[in-house]
Parts: C-alpha cells; sequence; structure tokens
C-alpha cells in the first residue's frame, strides 16, 4: 500500500512554501500526501502580506477527518503560527501518536514572522515531547536554545535542543560548513549537503521536513532519512524557478522540466 503522509501546516498562496511544497515533497516520494491546514496566508516569492488563523475546531475536525478513514503512517508540523493552535495540534497528537517531524518555522525566507512570540515555549514545552525529529535551521535552533552567541556550534544547539524534550534534532542550514547536524541523543552525524548559488529556495526548508517525514512513512531510518531529506532538498534548490516572481523563486521538487521533457518526448511519438 502507498505510504500516507499527513502535513499540518500553512497554506502559501503562491505555491512555493507550506502546505503547497509540503505536498509536492511527498508526490515526489511517492507517497499519498493529506493536509490540515491551521491558517492561511497571502504570500508570494516578496512577502508575507496577510495570515488568516482557522477556528482550532476546524483544525481538528481535518485531522479526525483524515485520522478516522484514511490513517497516518507519518506526519509533519510547519507552520503553526499560534499558541492556541499549537495547543490544538498537540492535544491531538497525543491521542494520536505518530511518527512526526517538528519544522519549527518561525520566519520565512522573506523574513515575515510566522510564530507568535508567545508561541515559542508552547511549542517546546508540547510539541517537542511528540516528536521523532525536530528539523530547525540555524536561526530556529538559536531560538529554541536560548543562544544568543552566535558562536555556538551546530552540535552544541542540537545538544541543548534534545534537553528541552526533542528525541532527535537536525539543524539544518546557515553560513560556514555546508552540513546538516544530527544528533539523536547518543551519536553526532554531519549530513554533507551541496549548496547552489540560484535565487530560488523559497521552500527548501519545507520541501527537507516534508521528504524527512516520507522517508519514515516508507520505514527509513532516521539517520537514513536525514541523509535522503538533504540530498532531496539539495536537488530541488539546484532545479529552484528563480524566474518565477521578482523575490526568492520556489523550489523544484518535482523536476518540472524534466516532466516537460518527457512530453515533448511522447508528444513526438504520437506524430
Amino acid at each position: 500500500m502507498i505510504q500516507r503522509c499527513l502535513t499540518i501546516a500553512t497554506s502559501d498562496s503562491g505555491g512555493g512554501a507550506g502546505i503547497q511544497a509540503d505536498l509536492k515533497a511527498f508526490a515526489a516520494a511517492g507517497c499519498h500526501g493529506m493536509s490540515a491546514l491551521v491558517a492561511l496566508t497571502a504570500q508570494n516569492t516578496v512577502g508575507v502580506t496577510a495570515i488568516h488563523e482557522l477556528p482550532p475546531e476546524f483544525v481538528t475536525a481535518q485531522l479526525e477527518a483524515v485520522f478516522d478513514d484514511i490513517g497516518v503512517d507519518a506526519a509533519k508540523t510547519g507552520m503553526l503560527f499560534s499558541r492556541t493552535l499549537i495547543e490544538t495540534v498537540a492535544d491531538f497528537l497525543e491521542q494520536h501518536p505518530v511518527p512526526l517531524v517538528v519544522d519549527p518555522v518561525m520566519v520565512a525566507s522573506s523574513g515575515a514572522q510566522l510564530l507568535e512570540d508567545d508561541a515559542v515555549e508552547t511549542l517546546v514545552e508540547r510539541l517537542l515531547p511528540l516528536a521523532t525529529v525536530v528539523t530547525p535551521n540555524l536561526a530556529e535552533a538559536q531560538v529554541l536554545a536560548e543562544a544568543k552567541q552566535q558562536t555556538v556550534t551546530k552540535s552544541e544547539l542540537a545538544e541543548r535542543i534534545h534537553a528541552l524534550g526533542a528525541p532527535a534534532v537536525i539543524v539544518t542550514g546557515g553560513h560556514g560548513e555546508p552540513v546538516d547536524h544530527f544528533f539523536d541523543g547518543e551519536r553526532h552525524v554531519e549530513v554533507p549537503i551541496e549548496r547552489h548559488d540560484v535565487g530560488a529556495t523559497h521552500g527548501a526548508g519545507c520541501t527537507h521536513s516534508a521528504t524527512l517525514c516520507a522517508a519514515l512513512a516508507r520505514g527509513l531510518s532516521l539517520e537514513d532519512a536525514a541523509h535522503t531529506a538533504a540530498l532531496v532538498a539539495s536537488e530541488a534548490v539546484a532545479r529552484g524557478l528563480a524566474d518565477l516572481g521578482a523575490g526568492d523563486g520556489p523550489v523544484d521538487a518535482l523536476n518540472l522540466e524534466e516532466m516537460r521533457e518527457h512530453d515533448r518526448v511522447h508528444a513526438g511519438y504520437r506524430r
């Protein structure tokens, strides 16, 4: 049976990040993608102009609909925006445990704040203990670990976040050596990544965490899933659609150019 992956996150009207990026990454990984939206954004490659929070009871209704009928092999959370929404999601997942990737989305690539200030503590207290793995980027890891000094290493950040209750941590991104850092409470593992000088990284973090979720649903070990997610996210950036929009273009998890080439070839055969 096809593995079933659920994203609990926010819609990006520009299609580059959020729910839309997650569903594309699930499809690229060969999984059936499902979604429970917690909020909507008016968003494009330049920025976020509005955020609309959905009622908690509607979020719960979406989760119940998916779990009661289709079932979930693994889930991920993305932008949850508020303390109320985090508590709603945590309340449900406490009663319906599944392998869970927590992507603590706090700030958009455009700089827009995507998590309210009073929600960080709730995220740490309620969601981190439910996670299989937490995937902050370097800036998010510094906030979670309350590391005000920029000299704190990724390994130290991962240890601090693990101490907060996360069973495993992958600190992604940042400047310097191109590696993600994986820590499961026992082992520190450097996950090499290839950097690409393209203006299309919008949705890279979502693609990484969604691919990680899909890999766990398909039975990969956490370490193997971390390597898979790093590779897929890097390739999606390399194929990024830099010509879309005036800002940072969206990544391409589906390899759209290859799909178009496939269509051109088959169109030629039919002539």
